[in-house]
């Protein structure tokens, strides 16, 4: 990968990116509804036609398709070329421009469950486990490779995270009554920290925390304005999924670790 050209290189993240993305759409769609991600082949969620290899292609199917089914003219998601986008370029900044060895992949990895994760909470309110727990075990497994943290203190950091945010948790039920962190928020924080280490645990936990609690205030006023309500509690009730703000501040840490290796 070094002897190659920077433009090269780049090409082959973007492309590289654009069909991991594609892949996601399916593991978003099909992980939440407890289906097989690998059969049968991708279908149109309405007619449920296959769908032919020349209208999978990452972006281009999308937009040569305008959108639609070829087959029964239904409305495509935007998600599907968003995701697809996305991932591209969240693998582009966190290439670390050494090569394609484990520390890079591991990146990569991350990056895929946290998109994976986002949009099955925004969904269904819920995290898999096949993507917080399976993304622990291949943290754990792919950890001795890291290049930024050394393997037990990543170790440490997975079981700090899950720790304090069971313990979190547990408090604010006694304190309030309701439950206030899912069950996968909390297995998430493990994959987090087996992956970005204490740093990384410290750094999701103010990002998500301020950026969570801001936005949440933000949303439940509007629901309060908008029912008309004044009832006592309402801001509060007006649950939204955390798991979005914890994979936004892990990649913020993440990028930011990554520019750091970078510079130096």
């Amino acid at each position: 990968m070094e002897q190659l050209s920077p433009s090269l290189i780049n090409l082959f993240i973007i492309v590289f990116g654009l069909v991991i993305g594609s892949f996601l759409n399916v593991v978003i769609y099909r992980l939440p509804r407890e289906r097989s991600i690998v059969r049968p082949p991708s279908a149109c969620a309405k007619c449920h036609e296959p769908i032919a290899w020349h209208e999978n292609i990452p972006l281009i199917s999308f937009l040569i398709l305008r959108g639609r089914c070829s087959q029964c003219d239904h409305k495509i998601s935007v998600r599907y070329p968003l995701v697809e986008a996305l991932t591209a370029f969240l693998f582009l900044l966190t290439w670390r421009g050494t090569g394609l060895d484990v520390a890079q992949f591991r990146n990569w990895f991350f990056v895929s469950i946290g998109i994976a994760i986002t949009c099955s909470d925004l969904d269904f309110r819920i995290i898999p486990d096949e993507l917080s727990l399976g993304g622990w075990v291949i943290g754990a497994l792919t950890a001795y490779w890291d290049g930024r943290n050394e393997f037990w203190p990543l170790i440490l950091a997975s079981l700090l995270g899950f720790g304090a945010f069971f313990a979190f948790g547990l408090i604010y039920e006694k304190i309030t009554g309701r439950s206030g962190l899912g069950g996968g928020d909390v297995k998430f924080m493990g994959t987090i920290g087996v992956f970005l280490g204490f740093a990384g645990i410290w750094s999701t936990l103010m990002i998500s925390s301020i950026l969570g609690s801001g936005i949440g205030l933000a949303y439940g006023y509007w629901q309060k304005r908008k029912e008309g309500t004044e009832h006592e509690g309402a801001l509060l009730r007006s649950a939204i999924p955390f798991g979005p703000f914890l994979v936004f501040g892990a990649l913020v840490e993440l990028i930011y670790e990554v520019s750091r290796w970078m510079i130096h």
